[in-house]
């Protein structure tokens, strides 16, 4: 159940970092990037990016 090494266990979602990840999203950075910016894991960026209707590229 290792889900990544940035998993801080359900913390709620701050404002700043809400902003930071739309910038980030925007400037159409990878999730695997945008995650470490943020330490969280992939799964929590990319749940709070959907749920916020958010696109998030994909590293090709």
């Amino acid at each position: 159940m290792a889900e990544g090494k940035f998993e801080r266990h359900r913390q709620p979602w701050r404002q700043d970092e809400i902003q930071k990840l739309h910038t980030l999203a925007k400037k159409g950075m990878a999730l695997k990037a945008i995650a470490k910016a943020l330490t969280r894991s992939e799964e929590s960026v990319k749940d709070r990016a959907k749920e916020d209707g958010l696109t998030i590229a994909k590293l090709r």
